[in-house]
């Protein structure tokens, strides 16, 4: 709100709020479901967003992938519905080792199909015994005849159900991985995960015996890691955007209600304790948003050196958007607990971002690590 940003960002911002208003009167159904609504995925391929995602060269609308436009793009979206944000977020987070180290073929193949929306991908890191610790994965990618055989079981991943194709981190002989799977490949089954308290697109995937060709694999050997930290450094920033924008819209809702609610004759908002909720509220997310945009602006910069400011980030603006949701539901009283009302819809959203794509237990040991290796 006190930050200003460049015209293209501001354009792209007025952008995704028209987009957002055609999503609204879908919200309520989409946020409650686990499959892809079909609703939403038509209205954004029609929305052209999709094209953010991917570099120009391959359809994409800017010359290469910008943290920063997907991070103010998120932000508008998650504060009206956390179905279409994923849908946005993951066309990035699930094509993103293609665009920095996918081979002419495989970038050719599937980078024009991700900018249209034509193509829906996943990214398969998780496993149903490793979680934040990728390099206990036990996924196997292993050389056979002319190609490659993978053998794995993937735990709770976005857009299972619906994916056009895989993104795999595996194991490679003494090394990690990554690997391109297009979901009709016989071997791959899905099955779904358990419900999760905000509904969420999501997958048990199981590759037995899934014989792969010879161009499958995205990178050199031994690249996995390295492509998934570079894919973390750019999107756990737009993480923190989303947090951002679902804090927002919990105070805006706070704040409609506040204001007109009136008890001991006067609205809520004058009461004292009431007023000093909300005025933590605003404070704590604009906090939230100085850090969100600098880190996307480091890894608009320099993708490479993004990761600790981008954990920084997505740290900070989660947690800030668990405590805000929680006082605007308490300055709402009941009102507060109406099953399916914006507030309680973005209560239950706001606890899984605490958790998904880096915890923040997790993300504080690699912070305190950096600051340790810093200071002389």
């Amino acid at each position: 709100m006190f930050h200003t940003l460049e015209k293209k960002y501001v354009s792209l911002q007025s952008e995704a709020r028209e987009f957002a208003k055609i999503i609204e009167p879908l919200a309520v159904e989409a946020d409650n479901m686990s499959e892809m609504h079909p609703g939403v995925l038509a209205a954004f391929r029609d929305s052209q967003l999709s094209d953010l995602m991917v570099p120009a060269g391959f359809g994409g609308r800017f010359d290469t992938v910008d943290p920063m436009a997907i991070c103010v793009v998120r932000e508008v979206l998650m504060g009206t519905s956390a179905h279409v944000d994923s849908l946005f977020a993951l066309q990035g987070i699930g094509s993103y080792a293609l665009t920095t180290a996918g081979s002419s073929a495989q970038c050719e193949k599937w980078l024009p199909k991700i900018a249209r929306a034509e193509a829906i991908p996943a990214l398969a890191l998780t496993e149903p015994e490793a979680g934040s610790d990728l390099k206990s994965v036990s996924t196997s990618f292993e050389k056979a005849g002319d190609g490659f055989i993978l053998n794995g079981k993937k735990s709770f991943i976005s857009n299972a159900s619906c994916a056009t194709f895989f993104v795999v981190f595996a194991r490679e002989a003494e090394t990690y991985s990554m690997v391109l799977a297009p979901a009709e490949t016989p071997g791959i089954s899905i099955t779904p995960s358990p419900e999760i308290i905000a509904p969420h697109v999501l997958g048990e995937v199981e590759f037995n015996q899934v014989h792969l060709p010879a161009g499958s694999r995205i990178g050199d050997p031994g690249d996995g890691l390295k492509l998934v930290l570079a894919t973390l450094g750019v999107f756990r920033a737009s993480v923190a955007g989303a947090a951002v924008g679902l804090a927002s819209a919990a105070l805006e809702e706070a704040v409609r209600h506040t204001r007109s609610r009136v008890q001991f004759g006067r609205p809520l908002s004058r009461l004292g304790p009431v007023a000093q909720l909300l005025a933590d509220c605003w404070t704590e997310i604009e906090m939230a948003r100085l850090l969100t945009y600098k880190a996307a602006s480091i890894a608009s910069r320099d993708p490479d050196s993004a990761l600790n400011m981008s954990s920084m980030a997505k740290l900070g603006a989660t947690e800030t958007a668990s405590r805000v949701v929680d006082r605007c539901v308490q300055v709402m009283g009941r009102w507060g607990l109406v099953r399916d009302s914006k507030i309680e819809r973005l209560y239950r959203q706001a606890r899984p971002m605490r958790i998904y794509e880096g915890s923040s237990e997790v993300l504080r040991l690699g912070i305190a690590k950096e600051l340790t290796e810093l200071v002389e």
